[in-house]
């Protein structure tokens, strides 16, 4: 088999299972099997591949044929322009969550302090730190497993990130300028009707936020305060679906400055407020 030729058969058994992205999967695929890149492919398509390639290439092939996540199984994913590790234990960083990168992004300033509750891979925490100065960053997680994924991501990308096992607000200490979260916040009833790289391969305890998918939200709104310092805000990635009921809990607890920030592809991603100066008198 050449290097063209397990193209092509990378995306007859990929298009046979249904995946949409046949070619480009199949394609890196034997990148990572092959540890080649696109220089080298088209150099040498019509070289024969070595037997150990082929044999790591069709065991790729069958995970991805199975709907193992392609980040899954090659191990990594981008995510702002950074390179982030990546297993079954934590969630596969998305393109929409960047928006709640970039809105934080909009409000630091140096000498802030951050913390990133639901941190799982770390992308969020990472991304804002790499791109700013002088701000100390935190991270809590209640999966020792993800726990261990982001660590590696801070390593991998340069940053110093202080992290903790907590569940939510559980063995936080100190205060911050801003919180940031991306909770989970599917609806239990819902979980399963998504696509099956999804609903069957990640982390269910990321995904899950309970019967109406605010679960996480009540928790981290309601509790949030003593952990703000003046004019803190609070950053919340949400549902296409969810803006009006989260902006209601952030009222209901006294939040002002209260946005809703769409992402490049006009749904509502990100909900934004501020505390009150009178909450510190």
């Amino acid at each position: 088999m050449t290097y063209r030729e397990a193209i092509d058969f990378g995306k007859e058994i990929l298009s046979r299972a249904g995946i949409a992205e046949a070619k480009t999967d199949a394609w890196l695929l034997l990148e990572m099997a092959c540890k080649i890149d696109r220089n080298f492919y088209y150099m040498h398509m019509e070289e024969e591949l070595q037997e150990e390639y082929i044999r790591e290439y069709e065991i790729a092939l069958k995970k991805r044929a199975e709907r193992v996540p392609l980040q899954y199984i090659v191990g990594e994913t981008e995510f702002m322009g950074l390179k982030f590790k990546v297993n079954s234990n934590v969630l596969i960083p998305r393109q929409d969550t960047e928006t709640l990168v970039e809105e934080t992004l909009k409000v630091l300033r140096p000498g802030m302090r951050v913390l990133d509750l639901c941190t799982g891979s770390g992308c969020v925490i990472i991304s804002i730190l790499h791109n700013a100065w002088d701000v100390e960053g935190y991270a809590t997680d209640i999966s020792k497993q993800a726990l261990i994924v982001a660590k590696e991501n801070a390593r991998l990308n340069d940053v110093t990130v202080n992290f903790e096992w907590s569940d939510l607000f559980d063995y936080v200490t100190g205060t911050y300028d801003i919180i940031v979260s991306n909770p989970p916040y599917i609806p239990t009833g819902e979980i399963a009707e998504l696509m099956p790289e999804v609903s069957r391969f990640e982390p269910i305890e990321s995904l899950d936020g309970k019967e109406d998918g605010l679960e996480f939200y009540r928790k981290i709104i309601a509790q949030c305060k003593q952990y703000l310092n003046p004019n803190g805000k609070v950053f919340l990635e949400i549902g296409y679906n969810q803006a009006k009921a989260v902006s209601s809990l952030f009222l209901k607890e006294g939040f002002e400055e209260i946005r809703v920030i769409k992402d490049l592809a006009g749904k509502d991603r990100v909900v934004t407020g501020m505390r009150k100066d009178s909450d510190y008198v």
